[in-house]
This record gives structure tokens, sequence and C-alpha cells, in this order.
């Protein structure tokens, strides 16, 4: 019988991923990796607690549950052993996001659901920092079997995004709603192609479209989070190739006014709130008089004022593909579906 010294845990206090988790998961990694062999023992639970600066609570946990899930023996007065040296582990996911908006939170309960049984998916959000970002991925490198990122910069950052992907093994990275054209080494890639995704998808719907004598489309400027050129262009080339008289604004403020016979598409909820709030000092009759069309649907826009018609990509879809990728371990260049939901209001 062997004695194992050290774990040489790299278990970091910062990461979403709970204390306890990360000693099972790197416990179970040096097992399957013939760190460890049948029958060696393992760090007292004194030892490991003292030596990482942890409670005795959060190194017990561990053993507890590597002890229930049969990957170590409890033996009374002598301590913790390796008995199973092939244990069956959860794949393990890290998932990127810019920000945890209702569309992330939909990609993130749909990779939760498929993956459910044999994946743990662990949170973590940059705030659109490249700084953040870079961080994150530095510090997890190494720890999950997939990355999934969602790479939402701005142009002049991309030199910095790729550097920062690059560092990621490819067969283990899974790119999500956007597409890199300056950058396709991963597994898979699931997008939205924003331009097309606009044009074609109002084309496709051009008889609503024509009910409003003018379209005013609210694109966001000096936004933390940045929107793709895409939208804009994808709406500019709508209206071009159909004649349709329009605009484009980056805010709604107190000099804008609501005219009767014109629509708008807005993007940030701030805008529709604000749009519905001039409404409201009208008597026009939304989805009539007046339409309003916004960008990515939310629970909340099927029942304010009647229902909000969207058009938007399909996030539940999003996160299906991309579980997809990693139950199959094949991945692909996927365009994510985008559709007009109509209600009330266009």
């Amino acid at each position: 019988m062997r004695s194992i010294p050290d774990l040489h845990l790299s278990a970091k206090k910062e990461t979403c991923m709970p204390m306890y988790k990360q000693i099972v998961w790197e416990i179970k990694n040096k097992i399957e990796k013939g760190h460890f062999h049948f029958n060696d023992k393992l760090p007292s639970i004194n030892n490991l607690s003292a030596g990482y600066n942890l409670s005795r609570d959060t190194v017990e946990k561990a053993y507890t549950l590597l002890n229930k899930e049969g990957v170590v023996e409890s033996v009374k007065r002598r301590g913790y052993f390796v008995k199973n040296a092939n244990p069956i582990s959860k794949v393990q996911i890290m998932l990127l996001f810019d920000q945890l908006s209702d569309n992330k939170r939909a990609v993130y309960n749909s990779i939760i659901e498929e993956l459910k049984e044999v994946a743990d998916v662990y949170l973590y959000v940059y705030q659109a920092d490249i700084d953040t970002f870079n961080k994150l991925i530095i510090e997890n490198l190494h720890r999950y079997h997939y990355y999934m990122v969602v790479p939402h910069f701005r142009n002049e950052e991309r030199k910095l995004v790729k550097r920062a992907l690059q560092i990621l093994p490819k067969e283990k990275l899974i790119l999500l709603d956007r597409k890199l054209d300056y950058y396709d080494n991963c597994l898979g890639n699931i997008y939205q192609d924003f331009e097309n995704d606009v044009y074609e998808t109002l084309q496709e719907n051009i008889s609503l479209v024509n009910k409003y004598k003018k379209l005013t489309l609210v694109f966001p400027e000096g936004s933390p989070f940045t929107y793709p050129e895409g939208i804009l262009s994808g709406f500019v080339k709508l209206c071009k190739a159909n004649g349709i008289k329009y605009e484009v604004i980056s805010e709604i403020n107190e000099q804008f006014a609501i005219v009767k016979g014109e629509a708008i598409i807005t993007i940030e909820d701030n805008d529709l709130v604000k749009a519905i709030k001039q409404l409201k000092l009208t008597d026009f009759k939304l989805g009539e008089d007046f339409g309003i069309l916004s960008y990515n649907d939310r629970p909340l826009k099927e029942v304010l004022y009647e229902g909000i018609s969207v058009i938007t990509a399909n996030f539940v879809e999003m996160g299906k593909e991309a579980a997809r990728m990693i139950k199959e371990k094949k991945g692909s260049l996927t365009r994510n579906s985008f559709m007009l939901i109509r209600r009330n209001s266009f």
C-alpha cells in the first residue's frame, strides 16, 4: 500500500465552483490519470484542511461525497483509501457569458436540462470586460473538460479575444451566439447571423412591415454591452430593398415623437419602456396606429401592454445544440434559428 503525501490541489476560492466540489474533481482527475491507484491512502482531513487553509467541514464534505459515490472507502481509525481506480466522473463544463440576461439564462437552463445526468456546468460572467475575460480563462485552464464561451466584444478588442481563446484546446472549446470570422479554432460554433437574421426575417414578414409608412431603429451607442453592427446593416438593407422610409437613432429621449402610422424597433428594454410611456400620452392604438417591434424575446414581453411583438433568436435551441455537441463529442458550425413572434404591438 502506497501513501500519498500531497494532492497538490489547484483549488481557487474565487471561482464559482464550491470548494468541496473542487476537491472531489481534483481527486477524481488524479485517479483517472493514474496518479492515484487502488488502495492508495489519501491525506487525512486534518492535514488537507490545514495544508490548503480550508475548513475541516469542507474537506469532510468532499470525502463523504467521494465515499458515497464509491470512489474512496473510509476505514475506521485509519483514514480514506482509493476504492475505485476507474471512477465515472461527470463532464465538467465552464460556461462563460458576457452578461446574465434573460436570453443567456434561457441558454444556461437549456444546457443544464439537456446535460443534467452527464455533466456539471459552472457559470462565469465577465461583464463585457476583456481583462476579466482573460483572467477567468487563464485561472480555469485545464480545470474543465469543455469551455462554452460567448465572445461579445468590440472590434478593436478582437485581437485580445483571439489571443485568450488560443490558449484553450481546440477540441474543448465551443463558441456560442457569435461567429468569429477571425477565429475558427474550436470544436463547434453555434452563432447568430445578425445581418441576415434581421433582413430575412423582416423580408418574410414584409406585409406586416408595410403597414407602416416609416420605420425607426433604436440602436444604442455607448453601452458597455456591445450590439453587433449586423443588426443595423440588416435593418438598412431591408429598408433600402423595399423602398421603406427609415431612421436610426441611438435612444428614445424627450425629443422623440410618437407619430401615427409609424413604427419603431427597440433593442434595449429601457427604450421599449420609454416608447410605451410616450404612447400612453396619446390616443393611438398600439399595433394599428403605431407599431413596436422589439429585439430578442423575454418573458415580460409576452404580457407587457397585451403583448410585444419580437424578432428573436431561439436561445433554448442554442443551448440544446451545445449540449448535443458535448453528448456526441462532435462539433459543427451551426447557424441558430431566428424568427418573428407576432403579438399585439406590430
